[in-house]
């Protein structure tokens, strides 16, 4: 297979809900897509779903552009390649980037599955015909605005809920929200942001009393110490998010003992074969693993789903419908979920089309790379 043609599109969408999380708020998301096309003239289509700014990695929009244009599509373009696990190998001198690397491998994984006529599911491992979606829920203004957003998405079928929680925005929403639910799967994501002081290591303790199904990266990404010495003293698992990059921080982790779930992202570890290898690892430790979300359009949603059929994600994953986010997607059909179950499409590729001329106007700037 050899590439012709690579393009980079900035599109910006509006989310149909604010969101905020420990470190920032958003109301709209700008993501880069990827369009690869082969000498037959078959497209895959790729995303990288990095945030505009600097707070759940050291990766932007910005830097991605910069990086996907000037390094990874010059590399890609005008090689051949019999199968998307050799990408990777085009740019190994390039450092990091993971999001960028990962939005241009999920391009070529898509590209060559639909060229070979397979799901993209199928070409991955995937063993599933449909996953479960869980929702993720921002901080609100208020304790009964959470409630009503908790009780909109359990009205809407999906068994799983995860709350972004901070210091000062923990115990409290958490309790209100298990006393309303008792028996819904329920989990809390801190990205990071707590220390290890007496009253913010409390608190995390006290969420250990509510039925969590985990807490998910209480501390900073390279505190694996702080988080091991959580897991000895809790027994809620632990899942790390950010602390995961590449697979030797996963054989760190599991040394130490500072997760029992692992919360898999394309994005955050830089393609779907670095995502496969690191499932295949987990199961190894018997770690069961989820695909969390970076609130993808529906080229990274569609990717999600395909890896989230594979054997070992076990828990629910952050693939919820596009109108979860979205009013309008960039895909057709839009992913949909019935009663908290997403289809995991069989059709060749990613199984949607790009609504083109839609993109064309959701588009804030674009490049082209030929050989």
């Amino acid at each position: 297979m050899r590439v012709t043609h690579a393009s980079l599109h900035l599109v910006r969408l509006p989310l149909v809900h604010r969101f905020r999380t420990s470190s920032h708020a958003k109301d709209h998301l700008e993501h880069i897509l990827v369009r690869l096309t082969d000498e037959s003239g078959a497209v895959g289509w790729g995303e990288i779903a990095s945030p505009s700014d600097p707070f759940y990695s050291p990766e932007t929009a910005d830097t991605c552009w910069l990086v996907a244009s000037r390094y990874l599509l010059p590399a890609v373009v005008g090689s051949r390649w019999d199968d998307p696990a050799e990408v990777a190998g085009l740019w190994t001198k390039v450092r990091g980037h993971r999001f960028a690397k990962a939005g241009v491998d999920m391009a070529a994984w898509a590209l060559w599955s639909q060229s070979g006529g397979v799901s993209l599911a199928r070409a991955l491992g995937g063993v599933r015909g449909s996953v479960v979606a869980g929702v993720s829920l921002g901080i609100e203004p208020s304790v009964d605005d959470l409630l009503a957003e908790v009780a909109k998405q359990v009205e809407a079928g999906y068994p799983r809920v995860k709350l972004k929680i901070a210091p000062g925005w923990d115990v409290e929403p958490v309790r209100a929200v298990r006393s309303a639910f008792p028996s819904l799967s329920l989990h809390v994501d801190a990205n990071g942001a707590y220390g290890e002081s007496s009253a913010e290591l409390a608190a995390l303790r006290a969420l250990d009393d509510l039925g969590l199904t985990m807490i998910e990266q209480p501390f900073a990404p390279r505190n694996l110490l702080a988080h091991a010495a959580l897991q000895r003293d809790i027994s809620t698992p632990v899942c790390l998010d950010e602390s995961i990059e590449v697979l030797d921080d996963l054989r760190v982790a599991v040394v130490l003992g500072a997760l029992k779930v692992l919360n898999i992202k394309v994005s955050r570890m830089g393609g779907l074969g670095a995502a496969v290898a690191a499932h295949d690892l987990a199961a190894e430790h018997d770690i069961p693993v989820w695909c969390g979300g970076m609130h993808e359009f529906g080229i990274g949603r569609a990717a999600n789903v395909a890896l989230s059929s594979l054997p070992g994600f076990t828990l629910p994953s952050d693939v919820s419908a596009s109108d979860k986010y979205y009013e309008r997607d960039v895909v057709v059909p839009p992913i949909t979920a019935s009663a908290g179950v997403v289809e995991v499409p069989t059709g060749p590729g990613l199984g949607h089309d790009v609504d083109e001329d839609f993109l064309a106007s959701v588009t804030v700037r674009s490049t082209t790379v030929s050989a």
